[in-house]
């Protein structure tokens, strides 16, 4: 098994070189799908995330209310810290299990927005990270809708910078151009890696 840990910033387009990547035979773990299963009732972070945060982000139906929850910790870095230290562990415990139960013979991705934030890049043989130049990544965030470029420039600085994600890289994928461009790099990228897969 060999195991890809990816990464990027906001509109980078970290999600869809998952998918391409996805489509050309790997197993894509998404992070964030993993974190909704940590906030589920009955999941080991949800006790401590009503603990730390208070019952009112508690939705009727049971479940965590991950909007309410976000706006009481945004802005906030101690509580945020609280939150994180109680949920990363419990997201790479369940990447952990998931990795393990995947084909030996597999190429694995594990997508995750903060992959170097929460410590995860051991779980990886290669950390790969999307990269966009930032004005880009507003358009495209502006044009995904829900956000103005205001918002979408004060998440990017909150984030890590394009070079200190790629300090980290193994291998690094500018995503600036076109959708044609990111495929001819996914493709280049997919075919050194089984490669590198097969023989280690």
């Amino acid at each position: 098994m060999f195991v890809i840990g990816l990464t990027g910033g906001i509109a980078s387009g970290k999600s869809t070189v998952a998918r391409l990547l996805g489509e050309r035979g790997a197993v894509v773990l998404d992070a964030d799908l993993l974190g909704h299963r940590a906030y589920e009732p009955g999941a080991g972070a949800y006790r401590g995330v009503v603990e730390a945060v208070g019952g009112d982000v508690v939705a009727e139906v049971g479940t965590i209310d991950r909007k309410t929850l976000g706006a009481k910790v945004f802005g906030k870095p101690e509580q945020l810290d609280r939150l994180t230290g109680i949920v990363w562990p419990e997201i790479r415990a369940l990447a952990r299990r998931e990795i393990d139960a995947a084909d030996p013979a597999s190429i694995v991705v594990l997508e995750a927005a903060v992959l170097l934030e929460a410590g995860w890049q051991d779980l990886a043989d290669e950390v790969w990270v999307v990269v966009v130049d930032p004005e880009v990544a507003v358009d495209r965030a502006v044009a995904r809708g829900g956000l103005d470029a205001a918002a979408v420039r004060a998440r990017i600085d909150a984030q890590l910078s394009n070079d200190e994600r790629k300090a980290h890289a193994d291998l690094v994928i500018d995503n600036s151009s076109d959708a044609d461009a990111l495929e001819a790099a996914v493709d280049r990228a997919w075919a050194g890696v089984q490669k590198r897969a097969s023989g280690s």
